[in-house]
């Protein structure tokens, strides 16, 4: 590890407060030194955090954290925040079982002061914050750091409009890394941030609005004045008329700006914003040049960089897009459609071969499904590429907007079940249960990567909405069809039969496996020697599977990677209840709490749906010592 002198005399902010000013350009260069090898280690995500490095010790710098709060957007990029308050050695376990997160989180860290892992929560929070600060008497002072990205979600400004109107002292920090909105003007800007955000111009100001108010036409002119010269050096409009006082754009690695400038609001009273421009991967090159590669990354060489290469099996999601261009091809009424994850959910192929028909609508995905509701009341075919956690915050549109209209909308969850790495924040843990519930769904688990293939087709061709929900990473590995062939719906089938001379009836065992629990479930069952049925379908149900496998064996186990309570296995015990209820059923699942971060193989083990666990389950059912 390079030597990193000054950082090592830093173990909370409060260390940090004492540096001279001068020094904090070193510990920069110094933190983002130590951030790239710790990261080449463990794996997490690196651009983002390349990015924020400045702008953390400016905000640990200017304010008094943990009394002063700053809570954080989505998450990902507050590595730099954890090594500065005290979480250094935790760095070694980043995201690993029993280590620290890859988001803030409250039972992690003091200075944790709101939990996230996904976008657009920081305004919204933060301004819940101010308010109780103020109506508790507390000179706190609430800092939000919102992305350009995060900005694009109905949420963020559904904050700012509320922020606007409120009496809460809030500095909202807008950092913009794809310069996106507008780029920095130079010395020029900086001046004027300064200008603007400082004391006197403020004082100066309120005292013109005082003077001014005995004449309104005056004032109306002065306050056009003022816009008409602040719209010329910065574009800060929109957040004007949102009732916030917009200071920016400014330089985010500039510290001898930052700092100043962060000195200034920290003095104002009301909604301040303040709006500066970063680069995703600073003083990494290689980050740099392509952050996109470097957002989010495994272990690699932090001198040579990530070694690409062809993958020895397709994951999931590079079926889901190459099905997505050969059914494009045949269908001209097919629209792909992403919430800002166009490479995580394997569009990219897609969008260039059909860019007139992709649709990247940003961190929006309330929108995405209503938008997608919209092209299928035209006789449009849309789908949907969204992860399962993602998913959750558009329920009330899937709900209303396309279940209740009966309309042809397909959606493609992926990271469905356990995700590992980024733990509870993004595990689809959910999705069986709320989807399963809602009417008209036609919802699929597919077992393997040409299954999978298939209920995309089965679901594209629905005469409604329909969901296909498969795993993060690669399946079995099996061949794929070329042909577009899709599935009989609600149809399961028998993946092994029980043997002949498998002994006392009354231990007849059948396992009904849905999704990616097929292959532990065949693995168990040669130990069990117990029929394997694959489901396939949650909705609608096989019953007459169902009741085939009750009417023969002593024992049903449902197996699924999705919450117990309303999932796959309630349905199975929902048809049981009226098909034979006297037939016993063994639900596995996920249990009611939420799985932190780790390893996914080690955490389904810990859970006992790997295959020893759910042989040690059915033992301990049908009362065997074994």
């Amino acid at each position: 590890m390079s030597e990193t002198p000054l950082l090592d005399t830093v173990n909370l902010p409060a260390d940090l407060r004492q540096l001279e000013r001068q020094d904090l350009v070193q510990l920069a260069s110094e933190l983002r030194a130590f951030l790239i090898e710790s990261v080449a280690q463990t794996g997490g995500h690196l651009s983002s955090n390349l990015g924020t490095i400045e702008l953390t010790i400016a905000l640990h710098y200017v304010f008094d954290t943990p009394h002063d709060r700053l809570v954080w957007d989505v998450g990902h990029q507050t590595y730099a925040h954890k090594i500065l308050t005290g979480r250094r050695a935790g760095m070694a376990r980043l995201r690993m079982l029993d280590g620290i997160s890859g988001f803030p989180r409250r039972v992690e860290s003091e200075y944790d002061t709101f939990g996230v892992g996904h976008s657009s929560t920081s305004i919204s929070a933060a301004l819940g914050m101010a308010v109780a600060a103020r109506d508790k008497g507390e000179g706190r002072r609430i800092v939000a750091i919102i992305g350009d990205g995060a900005m694009s979600a109905g949420l963020a400004f559904e904050a700012l409009n509320n922020a606007g109107v409120v009496d809460a002292n809030l500095l909202v920090i807008l950092n913009d890394n794809d310069m996106s909105i507008s780029p920095p003007v130079g010395a020029l800007n900086k001046y004027l941030a300064r200008l603007f955000s400082g004391r006197t111009f403020n004082a100066a100001r309120r005292a013109g609005e005082k003077v001014l108010s005995v004449m309104p036409s005056m004032l109306e002119f002065a306050k056009r004045a003022e816009e008409h010269v602040k719209g010329m050096i910065v574009p800060g409009t929109l957040f004007e008329e949102f009732g916030f006082n917009y200071i920016g754009p400014i330089n985010g690695h500039d510290l001898d700006s930052l700092i100043p400038t962060l000195e200034n609001l920290k003095q104002l009273d009301g909604p301040q914003f303040l709006h500066i421009t970063t680069c995703k991967g600073q003083g990494y090159k290689l980050a740099e040049a392509d952050p996109i590669l470097y957002h989010g990354v495994s272990k690699f060489d932090a001198v040579g960089g990530i070694q690409t290469g062809k993958a020895s099996k397709l994951t999931y999601t590079q079926v889901f897009g190459d099905w997505l261009c050969d059914m494009a091809a045949e269908d001209s009424r097919l629209i792909g459609i992403t919430p800002a994850m166009r490479e995580g959910s394997g569009l990219v192929r897609f969008a260039q071969e059909f860019p007139e028909r992709y649709h990247d609508v940003g961190i929006a995905e309330q929108h995405a499904l209503t938008f997608a509701a919209g092209l299928a009341c035209e006789g449009m075919r849309p789908v949907v590429a969204i992860y399962s956690t993602f998913l959750q915050r558009a329920y009330d549109q899937l709900i209303h907007d396309i279940a209740l209209q009966n309309l042809p909308v397909m959606l493609a969850i992926d990271r469905s079940g356990l995700v590992g790495a980024d733990g509870a924040t993004h595990n689809g843990a959910f999705d069986l249960t709320y989807l399963t519930c809602i009417p008209n769904m036609l919802v699929m688990t597919p077992s393997d990567e040409n299954e999978c293939r298939r209920m995309f087709t089965t679901a594209f061709r629905h005469e409604g909405p329909s969901a296909v929900r498969y795993p993060r990473g690669s399946g079995p590995g099996v061949p794929l069809d070329t042909a577009l062939d899709g599935l009989p719906i609600g149809k399961g089938e028998i993946r092994r039969r029980i043997g002949n001379n498998s002994g006392n009836n009354n231990q007849r065992v059948a396992l009904l496996a849905f999704g990616s629990m097929l292959t532990p479930v065949l693995a168990a069952a040669e130990e069990l020697d117990a029929t394997v049925a694959n489901m396939r379908f949650v909705k609608p149900l096989d019953r007459e599977l169902v009741r085939a496998l009750a009417a023969d064996h002593q024992l049903l186990v449902s197996i699924e990677e999705n919450a117990l309570i309303g999932g796959a296995g309630a349905e199975i015990a929902r048809c049981l209840e009226e098909l034979a209820p006297n037939t016993s059923l063994l639900r596995l699942g996920l249990p009611d709490r939420f799985i932190d971060h780790g390893d996914s193989a080690t955490l389904l083990a810990q859970l006992g749906l790997d295959a020893s666990g759910i042989v040690s389950s059915v033992n301990k059912a049908l009362g065997n010592n074994s």
